[in-house]
């Protein structure tokens, strides 16, 4: 995605707060935050949590990329939301702790590819939840909800097992989110249904699949499926 369209990205998501201040020794007197989010209502609920506790103090518009924490509110994981979540990762000054409605299937992938090591489902966004969240990110910490945990650590484990044995076709031939996309397909969605499953456009679905097929010298979707469920990939 061009530059452009991030800038675009980020000002379509709305920025709120207060100064951040410093203390004499130099070091913040409290984690300073910058909340994003696309839909106003969003926007007030979270800043109206935040804006009660000490602990947390929120920055304008005008010191937004100079914020410890960016806190990211969102429905669900678009193109859009990654075009920002990126723009937030290579900003030295900030960490990226994310809200989020849903994560569909292959979205907690694409999450950690945007560089956030802190993730909060928005149903459990507590004013508790939200401050230990923020602080989390200030401390530099990861912080993902149990399930979540448990389905990086099974990805991190295929990793490890690919570098161990990278001849191994199950490991080798597909990446997780090729193998997840091939899944749906089997299961008879199409290019719409899988966009919306696994969080991706409807565009990054097609060159997946384009991809697939090209590779592994295939005819087409159905011939793929078939190759993959041959080879215990899927």
């Amino acid at each position: 995605m061009s530059d452009t369209t991030s800038d675009t990205t980020t000002r379509d998501l709305v920025q709120t707060g207060s100064i951040h201040r410093t203390s004499r020794s130099g070091g913040p007197t409290r984690a300073s935050v910058a909340v994003y989010a696309a839909d106003p209502v969003l926007r007030v609920g979270v800043v109206q949590q935040l804006r009660q506790r000490p602990e947390v103090e929120l920055v304008d518009d005008a010191d937004a990329e100079r914020a410890q924490v960016s806190l990211v509110v969102v429905d669900g994981i678009d193109d859009d939301v990654a075009a920002l979540l990126n723009r937030l990762r290579y900003n030295s000054a900030t960490r990226t702790g994310l809200v989020i409605g849903t994560l569909g299937a292959g979205g907690l992938q694409r999450v950690i590819e945007c560089g956030v090591p802190v993730v909060l489902r928005r149903a459990e966004a507590d004013q508790d939840q939200l401050v230990r969240l923020v602080l989390a990110a200030a401390n530099g910490e990861g912080v993902l909800p149990g399930d979540l945990l448990g389905e990086l650590l099974s990805h991190v484990g295929n990793l490890r097992r690919s570098a161990l044995d990278p001849g191994a076709l199950s490991l080798s031939a597909l990446t997780t989110r090729e193998a997840d996309m091939l899944r749906l397909v089997s299961e008879g969605l199409d290019t719409a249904e899988i966009a919306r499953k696994t969080s991706y456009s409807e565009r990054t679905v097609k060159n997946v699949l384009h991809e697939i097929i090209t590779r592994l010298q295939l005819r087409n979707r159905a011939h793929a499926v078939g190759y993959a469920l041959r080879n215990g990939l899927i």
